[in-house]
């Protein structure tokens, strides 16, 4: 059985196929690179619980979808926008991710082994991490075919 390197490969790739991201990590939220040694915008894979259901398996995903927000010393009078690009990071980086889940919905990404199971959830996020980043936290429910044998 290989449903985890299939499922966080098929992310990995699909991400990396998007012009609005430049890097794409995986695994604990800690691993996501605070020191902006990372080329940023960046999409941070996370598998979190899996429920055996039989002849499938149910893979909960989250990802974060992420840039670093730049300031602008200038002062602004605009007090809706601000002086910042947050705006547009998170618009951008709410396009990546409605990107990726069309394309698992109409199936471009998802072999016969994989289904988007119910609706993805998109919770914005900023000045969550200590470098100023803003983006989303995706997160959804993939189905996969269980091939695991009783041998």
């Amino acid at each position: 059985m290989t449903a985890f390197y299939d499922i966080t490969t098929l992310l990995k790739n699909a991400l990396e196929e998007d012009v609005n991201v430049n890097t794409v990590s995986e695994g604990d939220i800690f691993k996501v690179d605070l020191n902006k040694q990372t080329i940023f915008p960046l999409s941070h894979i996370m598998v979190g619980s899996v429920l055996h259901q039989g002849p499938v398996v149910s893979f909960s995903v989250s990802i974060i979808l992420t840039d670093i927000v730049d300031i602008n010393n200038e002062q602004t009078k605009d007090v809706f926008v601000g002086n910042d690009n947050e705006h547009d990071v998170l618009n951008t980086q709410f396009a990546v991710g409605m990107r990726l889940m069309e394309r698992a919905r109409r199936g471009d990404i998802w072999g016969d082994k994989y289904q988007l199971d119910g609706q993805p959830t998109f919770e914005p996020f900023t000045e969550r991490f200590e470098n100023y980043l803003a983006g989303w936290a995706l997160s959804f429910n993939v189905l996969y075919k269980n091939d695991m044998t009783i041998c």
